[in-house]
């Protein structure tokens, strides 16, 4: 499932980003409230997290322009006012959750896990691409009958595959979407995780070449 996070202070944008990616989830971070409008336009999301004060446009109208178009995705504001006004008028903008600075990443991802579960789609649910087929909810993974057992950026990095299948993923997009923007680990970590994937699909009678390397651009899911 896709997040876009709307947060201003890039730091606390970076951490947010991470805890959400290590519980399986895919991250768009945006600094400014015209950016997530840009971005919600052009993207499909499943949940957004926007901070209230953001700059060129507010978290409240970002969340009002959302609802003129999207009145079923879940939007959680987050702010670093604990006035009751200001719960009150996000509330009455659409959102859908609160949390007030500072929050525990433990606690917003039992919100978004909640929200989630409350408002998916039976047609969000499931991915599949051949014998390949993903559960967003309980993150279980199997080919055919048989399970595969992913760590946390296996997952992550499978599910984003099976969101965009048949289309080529540069190695950039890869890192931007499944890792942080800014990662600074070793080069190899794309390759690295797409032959940690092909294993395990081979392992469970998959074939592990489903995951083709496009030379010179990157890789795609054959569905």
């Amino acid at each position: 499932m896709q997040i876009l996070l709307a947060e201003d202070h890039t730091h606390l944008a970076s951490l947010t980003k991470r805890a959400l990616t290590e519980d399986g989830y895919m991250v768009d971070v945006v600094h400014d409230g015209q950016s997530a409008i840009d971005n919600f336009e052009i993207n499909t999301y499943d949940l957004v997290v926007l901070d209230v004060m953001l700059p060129e446009v507010d978290g409240i109208e970002v969340c009002r322009m959302i609802r003129e178009t999207n009145r079923d995705i879940p939007v959680i504001m987050v702010t670093a006012l604990d006035g009751i006004d200001d719960r009150i008028k996000g509330l009455d903008t659409g959102a859908d959750d609160y949390l007030v600075k500072p929050f525990s990443f433990g606690e917003l991802s039992a919100r978004v896990r909640a929200l989630l579960r409350r408002g998916v789609k039976a047609n969000h649910v499931i991915l599949e691409a051949k014998l390949l087929r993903l559960n967003t909810v309980t993150k279980e993974v199997f080919y055919g009958s048989s399970p595969i057992v992913l760590t946390a950026k296996e997952y992550t990095l499978l599910q984003y595959f099976m969101s965009h299948p048949g289309e080529v993923l540069s190695k950039n997009n890869l890192l931007e979407h499944v890792w942080d923007m800014n990662y600074e680990g070793f080069s190899n970590v794309v390759e690295t995780y797409v032959r940690y994937l092909r294993h395990k699909i081979s392992d469970a009678g998959g074939d592990g070449n489903q995951i083709q390397t496009i030379r010179n651009l990157g890789y795609k899911l054959q569905s």
